[in-house]
C-alpha cells in the first residue's frame, strides 16, 4: 500500500486514491495499537519487578492500575478483530420501525433513532437522515439513517431485531405502565466492487411528497421516492434530497444494499451461523429490553449483558452490548434463556 500511495498516477482516480489512503491509515493505526499494547505491557511488568525489588509499593500499584487499563484496551481491540466479515468495514443503513401501539411505540421508535445517532456521534461517525415518517401525535412511524465510518456495519449489524420498552407512559393520564415495541434493521452500503444485478421490471417505483421539516420545494413536490422489489418484497424509500432524481439514485443504492444483505444472511444461515431475520414487532421476538419503571434495567436477551443505567444506554452507550453480541455471534453459542419478561 505504501508503494501504491507513492505512485504518481494514483490520484488520476480520486475516489480510488481516497479509498486506498483510508485503508492504509486504518491498517497503520491497527498495527501501531498492537505494538503500543505490547510495549506498555512489557514496560509495566518491568516496573512491577523493579518496585518489588526496591520495596516501592507506589510504583507497583501504579503499574498494576496501568495494566488494568491496558486490559480494557486489549479487549476492545480484540473485539475489533472480529469485524472481518465481507462487508463489516462498510458504511451502513439503519432503519427504525415502530410497532403496534400508536403514539407509545412511535415515541419509542424516535428514542431509538436518537440512541443510534448519539452512538454514532460518540464514535465520530457521520450520520445522514435519509427519510422519516412522523407519527400523528409524537415520535416517528419509521426512519432511515446512513451511518458513515470504518466498520460501521460491523459494529451495528448485531442490533437488528425488536427492542422492547417498559415505562410509565407520559401519554397516559392514568400514569399506567406501558410496553412498547420497535424494530431495528441494519444493512451495509455496497461499493463498486460488489455487483448486484436488479431487473427493473421486477420493481415498482412510487413518488410522493416528503414529510417533516423542509423548505417549500421539499414539501410541495413529489420528490420522495419509494421502490418496491416484487420478488423479495423489500421496500426502500428516500426523501433526503430536494431532487427526485437524486432521491431515486439513493433509493436504488439502498435496494442494492438490502439485496446484498439478504444474500449475506443466506450464506450465514448455510454456514450454521446465527441468522438474523425480520420478525413480528411484538412479544417473543425482542433482542433487548429497556425497563424504566418500576425499576431501571437494560438487558440483552441473547447475551445476558445488563445495565442499570438505561439513561446512559439511551444516550448512546452501547459498546458493551455490541461487543458481547459480536463475541456471541462469532462463538455460535445458543441464546441465553430468559425467564424474566418484565
Amino acid at each position: 500500500m505504501n508503494n501504491k500511495a507513492e505512485d504518481p498516477n494514483l490520484w488520476n482516480d480520486a475516489a480510488e486514491a481516497q479509498k486506498l489512503m483510508r485503508e492504509r491509515q486504518h491498517l497503520d493505526d491497527s498495527i501501531s495499537s498492537v505494538k503500543a499494547i505490547d510495549t506498555q505491557l512489557n514496560d509495566n511488568i518491568e516496573l512491577i519487578e523493579l518496585g518489588e525489588e526496591e520495596g516501592d509499593e507506589a510504583i507497583v500499584k501504579e503499574a498494576e492500575e496501568a495494566l488494568k487499563t491496558l486490559k480494557v484496551e486489549a479487549a476492545r481491540r480484540q473485539v475489533e478483530a472480529m469485524l472481518s466479515g465481507e462487508a463489516d468495514s462498510n458504511d451502513t443503513y439503519v432503519e427504525v420501525h415502530s410497532g403496534a401501539g400508536g403514539t407509545e411505540s412511535q415515541d419509542w421508535a424516535n428514542m431509538l433513532l436518537r440512541m443510534y445517532t448519539r452512538w454514532a456521534e460518540r464514535r465520530r461517525f457521520k450520520v445522514e437522515l435519509l427519510e422519516v415518517h412522523d407519527g400523528e401525535e409524537a415520535g416517528i412511524k419509521s426512519a432511515t439513517i446512513l451511518v458513515k465510518g470504518h466498520n460501521a456495519f460491523g459494529w451495528l449489524k448485531t442490533e437488528s431485531g425488536v427492542h422492547r420498552l417498559v415505562r410509565i407512559s407520559p401519554y397516559d393520564s392514568n400514569a399506567r405502565r406501558h410496553t412498547s415495541f420497535s424494530s431495528i434493521w441494519v444493512y451495509p452500503v455496497v461499493d463498486e466492487s460488489i455487483n448486484i444485478e436488479i431487473n427493473e421490471s421486477d420493481c415498482r417505483i412510487d413518488t410522493y411528497r416528503s414529510s417533516g421539516a423542509g423548505g417549500q420545494h421539499v414539501n410541495t413536490t413529489d420528490s420522495a421516492v419509494r421502490i418496491t422489489h416484487m420478488p423479495s418484497g423489500i421496500v426502500v424509500q428516500c426523501q433526503q434530497e430536494r431532487s427526485q432524481h437524486k432521491n431515486r439514485a439513493k433509493a436504488w443504492d439502498m435496494l442494492r444494499a438490502r439485496l446484498y444483505e439478504a444474500e449475506l444472511m443466506k450464506r450465514e444461515a448455510a454456514a450454521n451461523a446465527e441468522a438474523a431475520s425480520k420478525s413480528d414487532i411484538g412479544w417473543g421476538h425482542q433482542i433487548r429490553s429497556y425497563v424504566l419503571q418500576p425499576y431501571q434495567l437494560v438487558k440483552d436477551l441473547r447475551t445476558g449483558v445488563e445495565s442499570t443505567a438505561p439513561g446512559d444506554v439511551l444516550d448512546g452507550e452501547l459498546d458493551e452490548f455490541m461487543e458481547a453480541a459480536l463475541a456471541h455471534r462469532i462463538s455460535g453459542k445458543p441464546d441465553v434463556e430468559v425467564t424474566d419478561v418484565e
